[in-house]
């Protein structure tokens, strides 16, 4: 290439901007580091003049970090804080408002529950000396905290380290409320964290009148009575205006623990108890000793109410069941409701009893603390629920609350899934053999195989390998081409049974793991009730419910099941019901529910045990009723070898055998109508269920009480006749003496 004059000009004059631009840089940079340099110096100057040493020097450390500390709290503080915040709302007070009394299906009272039991005693009319005594016993320095009595707290800590377990409580009645307008009852750190965040908050949003007011409204007090004017009407039969000093401290007292401390069934724990309040108002300035004296020479005398229990885990459920309809606006703008339930009170008292009788006498030898219980009718109407054994010490429902795992008692589902196929009945001959899916391998009660079998008896068998074989074959039932190995067959007939499992009831999360068919998923009792029911009544979903009526408290009815309720779905075929019923029937004539037989009266259904005997089940159905029946320990400890063919299904059977009798047998879906019920014995013997009591409407009692006032009237009527008579003959009035006194062989 040509290199002319022009050329090399033109590089130097690149080459001098190239070193001007050099020259710049080196010179900018030099500049700003001089700069820097001289800034740094000028604030290093200006901050010694803030040096400190020494003692000065620690005060500051210490301060920094304290700061340091202090952000970091506060940002967990504003976290939690936050959390708890999300359990209240913009209508928080006026959402529980509902003043609810619930009657049982035949009319009679059992229970209320709601803020307002009796609107017409004010916070101004309840007594000094009962306010008195809540404060002096419960929260000393309610009027002084600001939510949280941090004294109290430090002094429960300190005085229940040193016993090395609960003594005392450090809860404010703030506190209290909080957890009463909002949270559960649970134990928990979280509960407690939350606890103190709202007590501050309602400190804030309300007065202290106000907090005192909703907590003696609130707290639950035994017996199935919320609140004070609740209590002093079961306890003592009168209004809380007329409450003397010795039952003021009673009911006080109930508030730490109103089924322990409760009058009607420990009479003698309640006055000591109570004895214990007088002191505390002496202690607290309210009372000196010479003004309780009487008072604790003469304790109250409670109502005798030894007999009277109250339903109250299903009340709960009945009241959340209100107030989810109120929520869809479906009971108008009343708050003052009355409900007539579904309930058979005669019914629920002897399945509390059967269950605490059974723990009692059994429990130990098995290990098992806690049982729960749901009785439905086939198309939802619930007959009794029990929670477990003690309302008082533990409100936690465990028949609609906790989450348990059913065992075999879910392979139902799986059968009802697999008929539902078109590739099996009853007669199939299924194989009952090792199997693995992956690295999991299922095996049999007692580890024994059975070999070539009909499906019906695998069922009654409840063999595990069966239940998982199945699940591949109702994958196997619909292919998917290139994804036809065991495991994508098992995976998709999984898929299959959870929605089987959902449409019968199964409401909770059912988590797709291999060993699904055999139970692992988590349900409650209420959903295995409430499923089983779809066998029972032919193949139609029917949710439970509680209420059948509820009226306003100007008696107009707004709310009738059979009216207002969306109507019963056929979800499965009938004819497919019926095959599943006879199935079922044969676990409890030949299988692992023998003991659940009753006398004359055709049963299906299912038991189930879980790895480790956490969980043991039956759930069993009649024409008449569906129950389901769960024992274990809240604490998730093992059993002693309970199965659910144990004590499950004998418990079943004590309450069932009592439930049928006197009452007209239904049919199971494709079985025969059974023969009447046979006559009830003159007696019965202690091993025997005893005698259910008839039971009358309300209509009922009153006409048969108005006839009897009117015999009586009548009664009367004619013995003045006859003294008047009598008198006339021995004035001389001429009365014969026959008249008015009716003759010895009862004429006319």
């Amino acid at each position: 290439m040509f290199d002319g004059p022009g050329t090399a000009g033109l590089r130097r004059k690149i080459a001098r901007a190239l070193l001007a631009f050099d020259s710049f840089v080196d010179s900018s940079l030099h500049t700003s580091l001089e700069r820097a340099r001289e800034s740094y110096a000028s604030f290093a100057a200006f901050m010694d003049g803030f040096h400190i040493a020494g003692w000065r020097r620690v005060l500051n450390e210490l301060a920094c970090e304290t700061l340091n500390i202090g952000l970091g709290i506060g940002i967990v503080a504003l976290t939690l804080g936050g959390l708890a915040f999300l359990e209240t709302s913009d209508d928080w007070l006026k959402k529980t408002d509902l003043a609810v009394t619930f009657l049982d299906r035949y009319g009679q009272e059992v229970g209320r529950r709601g803020i307002r039991h009796d609107d017409k005693v004010s916070f101004d009319e309840l007594p000094q000396n009962l306010i008195h005594a809540v404060v002096a016993t419960e929260d000393r320095r309610f009027f002084e905290h600001f939510g949280i009595d941090v004294i109290g707290t430090l002094r429960a800590l300190t005085v229940n380290a040193r016993a090395d377990s609960v003594v005392q409580g450090g809860s404010s009645i703030t506190q209290q409320l909080a957890k009463n307008l909002f949270l559960s009852n649970k134990r928990t750190l979280e509960r407690k964290i939350k606890e103190a965040y709202l007590a501050v908050w309602l400190e804030f949003r309300l007065p202290k009148r106000e907090i005192l007011r909703l907590y003696l409204d609130r707290a639950y007090l035994g017996g199935g009575a919320f609140g004070v004017q609740a209590a002093a009407e079961f306890y003592f039969g009168k209004s809380v205006r007329d409450l003397s000093l010795a039952e003021a401290a009673m009911i006080a007292g109930l508030f730490k623990a109103p089924t322990k401390y409760a009058p009607h069934i420990n009479l003698p724990a309640a006055r000591a108890r109570a004895g214990d309040v007088l002191n505390n108002m002496v202690e607290a300035g309210y009372l000196t000793e010479g003004q309780i004296y009487a008072a604790l020479r003469n304790p109250a005398t409670p109502v005798d109410r030894s007999r009277n229990l109250t339903p109250d885990w299903y009340l709960d459920y009945a009241y959340d069941e209100v107030k989810r309809l109120a929520d869809e606006k479906k009971l108008g703008d009343d708050r003052v409701l009355t409900v007539r339930t579904a309930l058979d009170s005669n019914l629920q008292k002897h399945a509390d009893a059967t269950i605490e009788d059974q723990l009692r006498e059994h429990g130990p030898d098995y290990n098992a603390k806690q049982s729960a219980m749901v009785i439905l009718d086939p198309l939802g109407a619930m007959r009794a629920m029990v929670g477990g054994r003690d309302y008082g010490a533990s409100q936690f429902n465990r028949a609609t609350d906790a989450l348990r795992q059913p065992g075999s008692s879910f392979k139902p589902f799986v059968y009802l899934t697999a008929l539902m196929t078109g590739k099996f009945k009853p007669s199939t001959i299924v194989v009952d053999a090792p199997i693995c899916i992956g690295d999991w391998c299922p095996h049999n009660y007692k580890n024994s195989y059975a070999g070539h079998l009909p499906l019906v008896e695998a069922l009654a068998r409840s063999l595990n390998t069966v239940a998982v074989r199945l699940s591949v074959a109702i994958g196997e039932a619909n292919p998917v081409p290139g994804h036809n190995n065991i495991f994508e067959s098992a995976k998709r007939g999984r898929a299959k049974i959870i929605e089987t499992a959902r449409m019968v009831g199964l409401t909770t999360p059912l988590a797709d793991t291999v060993s699904l068919p055999i139970g692992a998923a988590e349900v409650t009792v209420i959903d295995m009730a409430s499923a089983y029911s779809t066998f029972a009544n032919g193949g139609l979903r029917a949710p439970p419910y509680t209420a059948v009526e509820i009226t306003n408290s100007r008696g107009e009815v707004i709310y009738r099941h059979d009216r207002d309720a969306p109507p019963l779905r056929q979800i499965i075929d009938r004819s497919t019901i019926e095959t599943m019923v006879s199935m079922m029937m044969q676990v409890v004539q030949a299988g692992t529910g023998r003991r659940a037989q009753l006398d004359n009266i055709e049963v299906a259904g299912k038991t189930g045990t879980t790895n480790g005997y956490k969980d043991a089940w039956f759930i069993g159905y009649t024409g008449n009723y569906v129950g389901a029946i769960w024992f274990g320990n809240d604490d998730d400890a093992p059993m002693d070898n309970m199965t659910g063919g144990t004590l499950p299904a004998a418990t079943w059977h004590e309450v069932m055998e009592y439930a049928h009798q006197g009452i007209e047998l239904k049919p199971l879906p494709g079985r025969p109508v059974p023969a009447a019920a046979p006559p009830l014995p003159a007696t019965t013997s202690a091993a025997e269920a005893p005698r259910r009591p008839a039971s009358l409407s309300v209509n009922a009692a009153a006409t048969l009480a108005a006839i009897e006032a009117a015999m009586t009237d009548m009664q009367k009527l004619r013995g003045e006749e006859g003294v008047a008579a009598n008198a006339g003959g021995r004035t001389g009035q001429g009365v014969p003496a026959g008249v008015g006194k009716p003759s010895a062989g009862g004429g006319g």
